[in-house]
């Protein structure tokens, strides 16, 4: 149902090169395009897109109260490398890796440097 996931930043430089190296942690997730004011990453024609961008309006980007960005990964062990290089690239823990609930979900939180929260998660 996801076609792409929009994130502002203030800092393209910046979230170009956070993004880049946590993506490329994804098996198959890599730069598709990019412009003067936006960059997306994913895993080809037709597949769900994150990408981050400048503010259309040239406003500062701000980060939703109750937003998040989950990151399905193959395995545990991917949650824990995604979540574990997200904070080698300057993002703040907001939830170490584990499991959450009785259901077999197993995920790590974080904020990127622009303060968008994120999830790496593995479901199984």
């Amino acid at each position: 149902m996801i076609g792409y996931v929009t994130l502002g930043t203030n800092d393209l430089e910046r979230a170009d090169a956070f993004y880049g190296a946590l993506l490329s942690k994804l098996t198959g997730a890599k730069r598709l395009y990019a412009t003067d004011r936006m960059i997306a990453w994913g895993f080809g024609r037709g597949k769900p897109l994150l990408m981050v961008t400048l503010p259309y309006d040239e406003n500062a980007a701000t980060v939703g109260n109750g937003v998040m960005v989950a990151l399905q990964v193959p395995d545990k062990d991917a949650v824990h490398t995604v979540y574990d290089t997200a904070l080698e690239l300057g993002a703040t823990d907001e939830g170490p890796p584990g499991p959450r609930g009785e259901s077999g979900f197993y995920g790590g939180y974080f904020r990127d440097p622009d303060g968008n929260k994120l999830a790496a998660y593995f479901y199984g």
